[in-house]
């Protein structure tokens, strides 16, 4: 059901912002995602200032979590063992402010103007509210926030006051730990969203405040991972606070004064924090170290400003001509760089710094969704992901001997580099992280030409990985390579044999370790890198004339596709076993391999695999309407390729899934991104040169976006007929388009392009009844 596309009057179509004008109970927590603020390393989510009018406020560090030990009923050898969560740390944005007596609340004031908005081209968010007051003032409140970048712990809120007449205002700022507040764990009824921790987490170290400041420190129960906050507040008119109080769990500053009409009064709150793991320093006052990255609002507020604007120069992706769509899209792709821009050496959480959904875990999604984008907009973030993996090649390595195979094995879901599933078979089963890590590691290389990273750590990457594949996989009496006991991207076919996304990743993944000039590699480990990859098994149903998503895929019962709309996802009303007998498919798998993988499949047998395949995917995973919508786009399937991109582009805005309020999801918007260049400009890369083969949708006027490639600035537009290249910063480049090699320098290529026939849809043997495209969309 369609949320912020349904009603334009409320939130008007702006191409830079997302804007509310009419504030309406209901779906708050969806809208504290929608207008959460982040910088890849502090997250703070939308929320209004005033608690009763929040339902999930909070904010959150980039991999500061606590650890518990995973109690399973029945335990075997090798389960995940170390549960991980992120913490809410101890939230900033509480403001309480009472007016001539009256607490103001949008649940119980009478309010006569709302505006509240996000600005992508700055970061800042405000939200403007004009109340009537029972005393018969007319107030006006405006709450401004941003997150520093170049000082990335940073928040900075200011909060101003306007009135018509002199009023008594009582405004209390407040700092409230939010881990630890009693609150329902949705996660007994819905696995995706994050559980709650039965005892304390956050243990006081220190509580300090006077005179407007406030310096606290709080360490968790089990991690030992500190988190230091420093407060600091500035008004307008040099009021001195009436009170300052503080308190492991709320802590504030109070102000009690007159305003007059002429003369608005504005707050002005300053916030650092800073995380620390609990190897560091133990006397380390974490408080301390917030305080030395303390910052002026206005200095925050201008950082913010000054990211942005380079930030939209290289990332911006303009679709002419689509007003709706081109404010999704920047949506999403703000949503990017709140993700990512200061992450640093980390993974990147599944919701980023939105909200607290799948635990805070970091997933193969970063290096499949994300790294295709930041290896293009931001090589550098690109590059500090990897580094994060490689820093937790040591308990992969581990986790390796666990599970009986050499080399290194990536945990499924992590913050700490331990194995943090404990369903194994839709978590541990799922090899192909390790290939993910690999071609992420291949295309960051082959992109940016970064040869210390290749021949250092991005090595090791390939080759621990390569080990592992040809440990897990065997020769088999057809002389073939095979690798079973695996489950795939598609959960709902669970630990198969032969899965073919696995098989031709894995495939890859062997190929580029044994291209490597490395002393590490042994000549006759080489050739068994080869050997297998060569005679890797790629199941393929001779009846269906198409590749098989694994061995016995193609022998499953067909699901019921007369199911009820209400009975998706799938996995919230079936047990799994139900769902693992049957041919139904959560998100693309084999697709993803022939997008990834494009190079190793005609374009007859990727048409054959969409055909079969799309049908029988429900979209239960955000990760999929992306993915088949790149695919339809190179097929030649116009409108099916615009309809999933439409959906992957409103997957937040709208709320599809439900569950948008536990935060944004990243991977969707990594999704957008690539399906906008790899889909409809037809990019791939990972060969001789760049290649584009363009889908211009025939509503879109033009696309336009940049790519930063092998120290160059490329510029690509698209109209109907044409894609013009420019190299806007540095030398010549050699680019592919349909079949015809270009030296791209600093004059614009335009290079003609003919329309794309649609073929017509493959006619299988025989079939049943399947739920088509339209009908899974309309019920969305």
């Amino acid at each position: 059901m369609a949320f912020i596309s349904a009603d334009h009057e409320r939130f008007p179509n702006t191409p830079w912002q997302l804007v509310e004008t009419r504030h309406e109970p209901g779906k708050e927590g969806t809208l504290e995602t929608l207008f959460a603020l982040g910088n890849g390393h502090l997250g703070i989510r939308g929320a209004h200032w005033a608690a009763a009018d929040s339902d999930l406020p909070g904010s959150f560090v980039n991999g500061l979590h606590e650890i518990w030990d995973i109690k399973h009923a029945e335990n075997a050898f090798g389960f995940a063992r170390t549960g991980q969560r992120i913490l809410y740390i101890p939230d900033a944005n509480n403001f309480t402010l009472i007016i001539d007596g009256e607490p103001l609340t949008l649940a119980e004031s009478e309010v006569l103007d709302y505006r509240r908005s996000v600005d992508f081209s700055t970061g800042f968010y405000e939200c403007r509210i004009t109340w009537q007051c029972r005393s018969g003032a007319v107030v006006t409140t405006t709450e401004r926030r941003a997150v520093g970048f170049a000082s990335r712990g940073s928040l900075g809120i200011s909060l101003e006051v306007a009135t018509d007449r002199d009023i008594s205002a009582d405004v209390t700022s407040s700092v409230i730990n939010r881990q630890d507040q009693p609150v329902e764990d949705h996660s007994a009824h819905d696995p995706r969203r994050a559980g709650r921790h039965a005892g304390r987490v956050l243990l006081p170290l220190r509580l300090d405040g006077g005179d407007g400041s406030l310096r606290l420190a709080w360490e968790a129960a089990e991690s030992k991972q500190r988190v230091g906050l420093a407060v600091d507040h500035w008004t307008s008119s040099g009021h001195q606070p009436f009170e300052t109080r503080v308190d492991q769990d709320d802590s504030s500053v109070r102000y009690v004064l007159a305003i007059s009409a002429n003369e608005p009064f504005r707050l002005e709150k300053s916030v650092s924090y800073a995380a620390a793991a609990a190897a560091q320093d133990p006397s380390v006052d974490a408080a301390e170290v917030a305080e030395e990255g303390l910052r002026s609002v206005g200095e925050i507020f201008a950082e913010s400003e000054a990211h942005y604007r380079e930030y939209w120069a290289v990332a911006d992706i303009v679709v002419a001509g689509q007003p709706v769509l081109q404010q999704a899209i920047r949506w999403n792709l703000f949503q990017l760089a709140q993700a990512t821009a200061r992450a640093g050496v980390a993974g990147i959480p599944a919701k980023g710094v939105t909200g607290s959904g799948y635990e805070g875990h970091y997933f193969w999604d970063q290096e499949v969704y994300l790294l295709p984008y930041l290896t293009y907009t931001n090589p550098e973030g690109a590059r500090q992901v990897l580094e994060f993996r490689h820093a937790i090649l040591p308990e992969a390595k581990i986790r390796a001997k666990e599970l009986s195979v050499d080399g290194a094995l990536f945990p499924w879901r992590t913050i700490n580099g331990l194995e943090a599933s404990a369903y194994y078979a839709a978590g541990t089963a799922q090899f192909h992280i390790a290939a993910a890590i690999a071609f992420a590691t291949n295309r960051y290389v082959w992109a940016t030409g970064d040869t210390a990273f290749r021949d250092g750590l991005g090595a090791e990457l390939l080759i621990e990985t390569a080990r592992m594949w040809i440990s897990l996989g065997f020769f088999g009496k057809d002389g073939l390579f095979h690798i079973h006991g695996v489950t795939g991207p598609d959960e709902y076919t669970a630990v198969v044999n032969d899965n073919l996304y696995t098989n031709v990743m894995a495939r890859f993944n062997l190929r580029a370790a044994a291209a490597l000039e490395h002393a590490g590699i042994t000549q006759e480990e080489r050739q068994l890198w080869e050997a297998a990859a060569n005679r890797m098994h790629l199941p393929f149903d001779e009846r269906m004339q198409v590749h098989s998503q694994d061995n016995d895929f193609m022998t499953l019962e067909p699901w019921d596709w007369t199911t009820p709309r209400s009975k998706y996802p799938l996995l919230l009303h079936f047990h799994p076993l139900v769902i693992y007998r049957h041919q139904v498919l959560k998100q693309a798998d084999t697709v993803l391999a022939m997008f990834l993988q494009w190079q190793d499949f005609s374009a007859e047998e990727k048409q054959r695999a969409f055909d079969f395949y799309d049908p029988l995917t429900t979209g239960d995973s955000t990760l999929s309407a992306c993915v088949q919508g790149i695919m339809a786009a190179e097929v030649g399937y116009s409108r099916e390729a615009l309809e999933h991109f439409t959906n992957a582009a409103f997957i937040d805005l709208d709320d599809t899934h439900g569950n948008t309020i536990d935060g944004v999801h990243i991977a969707s918007t990594g999704g957008v991104w690539s399906s906008l260049v790899n889909g409809f400009a037809g990019l791939r890369d990972q060969g001789p040169a760049p290649y584009f083969d363009p889908r211009l949708p025939a509503e879109w006027e033009g696309l336009a976006f940049h790519l930063k490639i092998r120290g160059r600035l490329l510029r690509v537009e698209l109209d109907a007929g044409t894609i013009t290249l420019t190299v806007q910063e540095g030398q010549a480049l050699d680019v592919g388009v349909r079949g015809q090699l270009l030296t791209v320098g600093a004059e614009p290529v335009q290079v003609p392009l003919a329309p794309v026939p649609e073929p017509e849809p493959t006619v299988f043997p025989s079939g049943h009844p399947t739920a088509s495209i339209p009908v899974v969309r309309a019920n969305n």
